[in-house]
């Protein structure tokens, strides 16, 4: 069986055994020379199947017994089931001047990255070991999983860092695809690649994101303040239950938002269906706690009669209260969250657009303005993965980031990172940051990549994590180097080594700077006169420096979890800004700008972080109006290629209007925060809002995405509808 978190484990095979529990799972893997012959081969392949009922409702889930239970050992369809309060929350709700509740549906929907899950694996007889190369993005932990699936030592698994091109997230968990081909290449003793196709890829390629039911509640006082937060889910995680409860995690680190909220209440129902199991997508539950929440507050702000703007200005934490804990435990390490806003309202020019309201309306147009303020925690603890748990099955707590710089004899410095290529620039982040570091020109770093081999210790990027934490395993080894440096130069300068500084590949005494050494010279020195020198600890031939940077500030849940610790600390804020106009017709919807202003604290690469920000508003986008899996009845997919399936073109993405305001983090190098997932922990609410705004004389609220054309006509039927009736 295939390791996972959970306890009791929820058993999964890479290829179905006795029991298929859903459409697209393997049950049958073959090896050909060709594709073209394994495809022949796989006609050739019958399979008898028995019936049995299918389960796609999370409600009916619950409730299934005999035949409907996908996992029979376990007698229940529910995998997990805790229910948790922080703070007075019952005494807040019973104070309250006004309680908004409101129930959401978050769709199940997945990144479709342009490259599928793909290995090359060589398994060599003769010493049992694995040879891997492979697009998962987390090497260290897939590789240890995969050893454990196959049976062998983790010695006997190379695995080898690759680009992983898109991932989004979901090429860092399941990992069917190299352990297939790995059971193939030792069963035959040839290498074996297997590239997954769009088909398999959609129906069981790890890449469904969540799939939820919310209901949720608001306490607001007499002063619109508001008090406490009630939420309510039911999961469905489809057939497996690999990632155990680390989305929410994920939405807990951050379930108050931007808002000063002292008391939380968070029930919690997991089941699994006859669907495809949920898998990490950008975001990871943090873009639907954002969701529901942004939502339940643009409600309240509607039964108070208030400006949204305004409630939520008058309900920020305030920039001199950080670092801030909320109710559970964990905590936000600065901000500034009305500066954020301001900026967006200044590039958003507000009046202008509901000036221009009444003109769209004279074109059968409706022009609407959304607007959302959501956290973007980052830089998480592996605690967030098991914490619900009373009794976890791998209660880890580490998750670090390693690197070993080099600086050769000539001079240059080579780095060396134990994780891959994904897409989030982490050559050009380690060449910026080593060149300010040591002073070395970026022309003169490279930058390559250890296997499990020979690899030092390394979570990889997830989370919003990879370069904080790469940040400070660069800085770890830079000071390592940099003493090394100033310690060989200043005994062959004749001074002290605190007397000198480094300044574009030279090593200079402060005060006299002609007395000097170029890098390359002392580099020399280093790598081939170890006898010029003291014969002690402090002296080494050669110039290698390894660090491996654990999480900053993390500490453990507590026993009775009225404390989950400190888990996801370093966080972002975004202030999202949606203009759209929409077709009274055709119920179509087309943007007329779109602003964000983020606060990643400080900026290492602005391009790169622009970027990030422009794609998750891309993903957000079709998260918002154009995807979603259906299931029907029988458990069959029906949207399982790319013609069913539609995600938004570069045509649907508007000019996207990105700005920044730093306020850095006390607790990382440099005072980075992360802002991969920023965009679309933001674009869904602010899209739902402007959509809402549209049609505010008619009474809109959305409450369950996406909003395509025929959602958004059937809404406004039903309305008009209730309008005649009343």
């Amino acid at each position: 069986p295939m390791p996972t978190l959970s306890n009791p484990p929820v058993i999964q095979h890479c290829i179905a055994i006795d029991r298929v529990r859903h459409v697209g799972e393997p049950v049958a893997a073959i090896a050909a020379e060709s594709r073209y012959i394994a495809e022949d081969a796989l006609a050739l392949i019958e399979v008898e199947y028995e019936e049995l009922p299918v389960v796609v409702d999370p409600v009916k889930a619950v409730e299934a017994t005999g035949d409907a239970l996908l996992h029979p050992e376990r007698g229940t369809n529910v995998v997990h089931r805790s229910d948790h309060v922080w703070g007075p929350v019952e005494e807040n709700f019973a104070r309250a001047a006004r309680v908004v509740t409101r129930q959401f549906r978050w769709p199940r929907v997945s990144p479709q990255p342009i490259e599928t899950s793909a290995a090359l694996v060589d398994y060599d007889c003769s010493t049992s070991q694995f040879t891997v190369w492979s697009n998962m993005s987390q090497q260290n932990v897939i590789g240890a999983r995969l050893a454990a699936a196959l049976g062998v030592p983790m010695s006997r698994m190379n695995f080898h860092m690759r680009d992983v091109g898109g991932s989004f997230g979901g090429k860092s968990s399941l990992y069917h695809v190299p352990l297939i081909a790995a059971a193939l290449s030792r069963a035959t003793g040839r290498p074996v690649k297997f590239v997954e196709d769009r088909v398999e890829h959609m129906a069981n390629g790890n890449q469904h994101a969540s799939d939820r039911l919310y209901t949720v509640s608001l306490a607001i006082d007499d002063d619109n303040r508001f008090t406490g937060l009630k939420i309510k889910v039911l999961d469905d995680y489809g057939a497996y239950f690999l990632m155990n409860t680390g989305s929410h995690g994920n939405a807990l680190s951050q379930a108050i938002g931007p808002y000063d909220i002292p008391a939380l209440a968070y029930d919690l129902t997991c089941v699994v269906t006859n669907k495809t199991q949920q898998a990490p997508y950008r975001g990871f539950g943090g873009e639907v706690g954002n969701f529901v929440l942004e939502r339940l507050v643009d409600a309240a702000a509607r039964e108070l009669g208030c400006d949204p703007i305004a409630l939520r200005r008058h309900n920020f934490i305030r920039k001199d209260a950080f670092p801030y804990r909320i109710p559970n435990g964990n905590i936000y390490d600065s901000g500034d969250y009305e500066r954020v806003l301001d900026r967006a309202l200044a590039h958003a020019d507000m009046a202008q657009w509901q000036e221009t309201k009444a003109q769209a309306r004279k074109r059968g147009k409706r022009l609407g303005i959304g607007i959302a303020t959501v956290n973007e925690r980052s830089v998480l603890s592996v605690t967030e993965l098991w914490f619900l748990d009373k009794n976890p099955g791998f209660p880890q707590t580490s998750s670090p980031e390693s690197v070993q710089i080099r600086i050769l004899p000539e001079g240059r410095a080579v780095v060396t990172l134990y994780a891959p290529h994904w897409g989030n620039s982490p050559e050009t982040m380690a060449i910026q940051m080593v060149a300010e570091n040591l002073s070395i020109h970026p022309d003169h770093i490279e930058v390559n990549y250890g296997s499990t081999e020979n690899g030092l210790i390394s979570k990889g990027p997830c989370g919003s994590r990879y370069t904080a934490m790469l940040a400070g395993a660069i800085a770890g080894a830079c000071r390592k180097l940099r003493t090394q440096l100033l310690r060989i130069a200043g005994h062959h300068l004749g001074v002290d080594a605190g007397a000198l500084e480094l300044f574009e590949e030279i090593v200079r005494v402060r005060d006299e700077p002609v007395r000097q050494l170029t890098l390359a010279e002392v580099a020399r020195l280093a790598h081939s006169f170890r006898l010029d020198f003291p014969t002690n600890d402090s002296f080494a031939s050669g110039l290698v420096a390894q660090y491996t940077y654990d999480h900053p500030i993390a500490t453990p849940p507590s026993p009775d979890r009225s404390d989950l610790g400190i888990f996801y600390p370093i966080v972002g804020h975004a202030c999202h800004i949606a203009v759209v106009e929409i077709d009274e017709a055709t119920n179509q919807t087309r943007f007329l700008k779109y602003v964000a202003v983020h606060d990643a604290g400080t900026i290492v690469n602005p391009r790169m972080v622009d970027g990030q920000i422009r794609g998750g508003i891309a993903q957000g986008i079709g998260t918002a109006l154009y995807e979603k899996y259906f299931y029907d009845e029988n458990g069959q997919l029906l949207t399982s290629t790319l013609a069913d399936y539609a995600i938004p073109t570069s045509m649907e993405i508007p000019d996207i209007v990105v700005d920044h305001v730093e306020t850095p983090s006390p607790y990382t190098e440099f005072g980075i925060k992360g802002c991969g997932e920023g965009g679309r922990l933001a674009a869904m609410p602010a899209i739902a809002a402007a959509i809402d705004d549209a049609f505010g004389d008619e009474g809109l609220y959305i409450d369950e995405l996406p909003v395509t054309p025929s959602f958004l006509h059937g809404l406004r039927a039903e309305l008009r509808e209730t309008a005649r009736e009343a």
